[in-house]
């Protein structure tokens, strides 16, 4: 009996997980490791901020999925791999072995490049944990907050999340966004972050182009030495790649992900496999977003399938531009492909739909 190891349960793994429903893999003995029982689905955080959705409306449970693949699933973290004895060791204490292992772990909030930031940030990943403190937080105040929340990071999830929070909590709290330095969305056409900036002002989001070096309890201390009152400082700074692939023996670029080629194998272990956030393709670039962990999708579990029975590997071209989708706090969205954007209720509706479908497609009902 082969074993196949998937470590992560991210967007990925959850289409291959609907495959194996489908059609299980023979002779192979599967495992899903995740440190969670379930997705919460990255693109409607920022509507579930906002109040647009209960935390049910974003979950794919990960256990049924499992269960109907024929899939063990195991509750625990990776803390160590060795890729020369082919094993994984688990926070559980477990350490399992494999003959194929696919990685879909996604990234973790690097909170040492800002000073305090372990100690008084809400970083937003893990995103289980990061949405269990808003939930408390809202539980323990039933009437209307007041002080002052700022974002510190100024990408696509910053400037969602910024317009979410402030959408949600009203004119009592002053909301910021502290991008970096620089515009936001940097990198971003002109044209997008010239929308993204009036949408943020429009909903009353105040914008600092600096860089937050060091949070305290109370304040942010920026650059340029301003000190701004913060109650709740929510880190979106990146993603990092986890400290134990460092010491895995997998080739990983500066940054410290996997380096993959064109069939998702690592470039130096071909029996290991990834996909989403944890992993960079060595011969074409994208960014990090989960439009491409989500169609890296199907061509892993056809790959993953073949490698297993010893078949020929597909390759997989990731697109040169995808469509992104930010959500404005209220029920409006910004559209942008390429270098084209576009702003407007409708788009909300457009996204709406497109992330529920995601979810829907992974429950019991839809596998």
């Amino acid at each position: 009996m082969k074993r196949l190891l998937l470590l992560g349960g991210g967007h990925a793994h959850v289409h291959v997980l609907r495959e194996l429903a489908r059609e299980p893999m023979p002779a192979t003995q599967v495992t899903l490791v995740s440190p969670f029982p379930r997705q919460l689905y990255s693109g409607m955080v920022p509507g579930l901020v906002a109040g647009h959705y209960a935390v049910d409306d974003c979950v794919i449970p990960l256990p049924p999925l499992a269960s109907a693949a024929g899939v063990t699933f195991v509750q625990a973290s990776a803390t160590a791999l060795d890729t020369g004895a082919r094993c994984v060791s688990l926070s559980n204490g477990d350490r399992l072995r494999y003959e194929a292992l696919s990685l879909d772990t996604g990234p973790v909030m690097p909170t040492g490049v800002v000073t305090g930031a372990d100690e008084y940030a809400w970083p937003v990943r893990p995103i289980e944990t990061f949405i269990a403190r808003w939930q408390a937080l809202l539980d323990q105040h039933t009437g209307e907050l007041a002080g002052s929340l700022v974002v510190i990071g100024g990408g696509a999830a910053g400037v969602e999340l910024a317009m979410a929070f402030k959408y949600r909590l009203g004119s009592a709290v002053a909301v910021a966004i502290v991008t970096g330095g620089g515009p936001v969305l940097g990198g971003q056409s002109g044209g997008l972050q010239r929308r993204a900036t009036r949408a943020l002002k429009r909903c009353g989001v105040t914008i600092f182009d600096d860089v937050c070096e060091q949070i305290g309890a109370t304040c942010l201390q920026l650059k340029s030495g301003l000190e701004l009152a913060c109650d709740w400082p929510i880190l979106c700074i990146g993603a990092a790649a986890a400290p134990w692939l460092a010491g895995s023996g997998l080739q990983c670029n500066p940054q410290g992900f996997v380096e993959t080629g064109p069939t998702l194998q690592s470039v130096s272990h071909p029996q290991v496999f990834a996909a989403g956030d944890v992993a960079t393709r060595r011969d074409v670039s994208h960014p990090k977003s989960g439009v491409y962990a989500v169609r890296a999708g199907p061509p892993l579990a056809a790959n993953l399938r073949h490698f297993m029975a010893g078949g020929e590997l597909q390759t997989y071209q990731p697109q040169q531009h995808s469509l992104a989708l930010l959500a404005c706090g209220e029920q409006r969205a910004i559209a942008s492909w390429n270098r084209w954007s576009f702003e407007a209720d409708w788009v909300w509706r457009w996204k709406n739909h497109i992330d529920r479908r995601f979810v829907e497609k992974y429950l019991l009902d839809g596998v």
